[in-house]
């Protein structure tokens, strides 16, 4: 299992930053190889993604999420084995330091190779850097969820 780590500033208040990353459905506008993410319930989604010519699908849970600090979860089902959390941390007004910690095991051989060259930490820092773009040039949240998760 490897340990992807990035954080970036993003040029927009706290909550604004948050609020996007709640927004699942987005994902693919920033997200290379996401071909698509359905929220099932406040809890589950289900993700389609390509990559390297292979396709995923898998779901995930969140067993832990507070606003405006931090989002975890896991993958529940499918080939694809990851876990993370994204931190949202304050930095003063107008800016927001978003930090990804993100656990893969790697499935097949396409994966494993992608792992070993390090295809997988350039994608997540690339990933990171697309949803700094996004977010700062639409200005706005597409939409938020504010709900509490508790792990149990």
């Amino acid at each position: 299992m490897s340990t992807v780590k990035e954080a970036v500033e993003v040029e927009v208040p706290l909550g604004t930053a948050y609020n996007q990353w709640t927004q699942f459905e987005e994902f693919p506008n920033f997200m290379e190889g996401v071909e698509e993410v359905r929220q099932l319930d406040d809890r589950h989604n289900h993700w389609t993604t390509k990559i390297g010519g292979v396709r995923r699908e898998f779901d995930t849970e969140i067993v832990d999420q507070l606003p405006d600090e931090r989002i975890t979860w896991r993958t529940t089902s499918g080939d694809t084995r990851q876990k993370g959390t994204v931190r949202f941390q304050r930095m003063d007004d107008t800016h927001t330091r978003v930090e990804l910690v993100m656990d893969v095991e790697a499935s097949g051989a396409a994966e494993k190779a992608a792992d070993v060259l390090g295809t997988i930490d350039r994608r997540v820092k690339g990933d990171m850097r697309r949803f700094k773009d996004y977010i700062e040039h639409r200005g706005s949240e597409t939409g938020s969820w504010r709900g509490r998760i508790t792990p149990g």
